[in-house]
């Protein structure tokens, strides 16, 4: 039940990310929360893997802060190498 959390909550924090950053319109709108709680689910069945416990606040934290910067480094990343990319093809088209 608390990966179901965890996921969701990750896919929240993608949202935000995907609304602060000024790249949205460069990249879907689902792809950034998809990062978002894909790497929530992962960072969370390897932290219980390791023995943490889900009861823990420390969990919680750790996981939605790397949702976070994962999510945010991804958006940034697409952001600018997409806008480099369409900048490249408009001279290309002779714009």
């Amino acid at each position: 039940m608390e990966l179901l959390f965890i996921i969701l909550f990750g896919i929240v924090a993608g949202i935000g990310v995907h609304y602060a950053l000024p790249w949205r319109g460069t990249h879907g709108v689902a792809l950034i929360p998809a990062v978002g709680g894909i790497v929530a689910a992962v960072v969370w069945v390897g932290l219980t893997w390791l023995g943490w416990a889900w009861d823990g606040g420390w969990i919680w934290a750790v996981t939605l802060v790397a949702a976070l910067a994962v999510a945010a480094a991804v958006d940034i990343a697409l952001g600018r190498s997409r806008q480099v990319w369409d900048q490249k093809r408009l001279v290309a088209l002779g714009g």
